[in-house]
Parts: C-alpha cells; sequence; structure tokens
C-alpha cells in the first residue's frame, strides 16, 4: 500500500524536525557557557604565585595565562569561585563550576577521574627548611623530624612516600606529617619553630625564598618524581570541548612565548613544559 504525498510529506517534516531537536539537544558545556556568555571556575587563590588575593581580587599566573585563553571567547565573562583546595575536585565533580583553573598537580588517580589541560608548569616537589636550621641539609635529615603540607595534595602524597622510603631504609622515618587547609598556615608554622620542613613544589618555593631568604631555604635534591601543574575539566563528553579549548590555548601560550614571559614575572626564571601532550603522571 503506497503513501500519499501528503502523508509522505508530513512524514519528511516531522523527521527534518527530529533531526534539528536532536541537533539542539547536543549542545555540550562550551556551546552552554558562550551562550551564558558565562564561564565559572573554582579557584584556590592561596597559592602564590599562581593564585592569591590582593585588593579583593585574584592575581597571579593563572591570572595572566587565563587572560590569554579567554580572547578564544569573546564576551564571555570569567566568574572565579575562592574555594579551599580540599573542595576544588570534589567542587568540579558535583557541577558547582564549569572547569578548575588553579595549580593541581597531575597525578594518576586525579588522571583517570578527571580531564587534564596540557601542563602549565611543573610541580615537582622539593623540602623548605628555616635558613637558620642547620640539621637538615639534605633530605634524608628529616627523619625524626616533623614535616607539613597541605591536606589532600600531592605534596602531602610525596611527604607520605618519603617517609616509607626512609623506614624502608632503617631510618625512622618522620616523627610527624601535619596537614594543613593552605599553605600559607604551613609556612607560618615552619617560621615560628613548629615545623621542621614543608613539602611543596618547587615552582612555589622559588619566590618564597627569594622573597624571603633570611627565613627560608630549599634542601636539595628534589624528593619527588617530575610532575607538572595542569588545570582541570570533568572527563566526559559533555566538558571535551571546553577542555580542549583550553588546552589549545595554553599551546598557543607555550609556543608563542607569552608562557614563559609570565613565568620570568611570576616566578623569576622559566620552566620547560611540554606544549603538544601532557606527560603520563609517574605518582
Amino acid at each position: 500500500m503506497r503513501l500519499g504525498q501528503r502523508a509522505f510529506a508530513r512524514m519528511a517534516i516531522g523527521l527534518c524536525v527530529g533531526v534539528f531537536l536532536a541537533h539542539a539537544g547536543a549542545a555540550d558545556l562550551l556551546d552552554k557557557v558562550k551562550e551564558k556568555k558565562l564561564l565559572t571556575l573554582g579557584t584556590e587563590a592561596q597559592f602564590a604565585p599562581f593564585e592569591s588575593m590582593e585588593n579583593g581580587k585574584i592575581v597571579g599566573y593563572s591570572t595572566d595565562l587565563l587572560a590569554l585563553v579567554m580572547q578564544d571567547l569573546p564576551g564571555v565573562k570569567a566568574d572565579r569561585k575562592d574555594v579551599p583546595f580540599q573542595a576544588i575536585l570534589p567542587g568540579l565533580a558535583a557541577r558547582k563550576f564549569d572547569f578548575i583553573v588553579t595549580s593541581v598537580t597531575v597525578t594518576k588517580e586525579r588522571d583517570d577521574k578527571f580531564a587534564f589541560t596540557l601542563p602549565i608548569a611543573e610541580a615537582t616537589v622539593a623540602v623548605l627548611k628555616r635558613s637558620d636550621n642547620a640539621a637538615v641539609q639534605k633530605p634524608d635529615d628529616l627523619s625524626g623530624k616533623v614535616v607539613g603540607s597541605q591536606a589532600g595534595s600531592a605534596q602531602l602524597k610525596v611527604a607520605r612516600e618519603f617517609d616509607q622510603k626512609l623506614k624502608s631504609q632503617g631510618k625512622p622515618g618522620l616523627k610527624e606529617i601535619r596537614e594543613y587547609t593552605s599553605f600559607d598556615e604551613a609556612y607560618a608554622d615552619l617560621a615560628a619553630g613548629r615545623l621542621d620542613a614543608v613539602t611543596q613544589s618547587l615552582s612555589n618555593l622559588g619566590p618564597l625564598v627569594k622573597a624571603r631568604p633570611d627565613v627560608f631555604s630549599v634542601v636539595q635534591p628534589a624528593i619527588g618524581p617530575k610532575t607538572y601543574y595542569a588545570w582541570v575539566g570533568r572527563k566526559d563528553a559533555d566538558s571535551a570541548s571546553l577542555v580542549k579549548l583550553f588546552s589549545d590555548g595554553i599551546a598557543k601560550a607555550n609556543t608563542g612565548g607569552q608562557m614563559s614571559q609570565l613565568q620570568t614575572k611570576w616566578f623569576g626564571f622559566t620552566m620547560s613544559v611540554p606544549a603538544d601532550h601532557l606527560p603520563k603522571p609517574e605518582m
């Protein structure tokens, strides 16, 4: 039995409408951000020189780098939410913000759950001590000492792994590992003599030691594997194009020389980071 021309036309129109609606419903996170002209970002603004507060505004290396990336989102406003680091990744997973623009160390566990951009800086962990503490000359001297780091951080993980390494060598290991909400609190306790050392990334420690050489110094060599900081999105199809936009912007800043300029401005030195891939995390 043949369909009449009118019935066939109705079917064709219905099919076209269905295809249109399917495409309309396929808008991803980047499309929605462009439509709303608003990008909500999670940031921990207590991580100088990457992110810190100055006169009520978030400033630092990531702020300047973000401004370069946002050139590819004309008309879109970046709304940065300052939250404790411990709430950053859970907040992203819970969709409290669209993306994370704060310095997150890439680890195996995090890489399994989230989508990282290309690296923005090196994050290899070293030891910070008081300059007048002659008892700590090398990392192994921390055996029997009290060490602090930020709760939930990769730097804390490195401290724990270093403690196990010392014990495996027949040494007492660290006397205690104290956890802090922010690194600024750990630095204050170190300066006051309540800690013997803090585990933190070299890129953060360089500017700190330069600003306060009479108080702090770095113990060589580094105690962690070579790692990187990156920004983070959700690991799903909805977020894929937004993550790519950020990675593309970071790559452009890296190869164009702007990233090196910003590193010199905020760290006082440059770091060579890959512009075409994110190295597989070693920890």
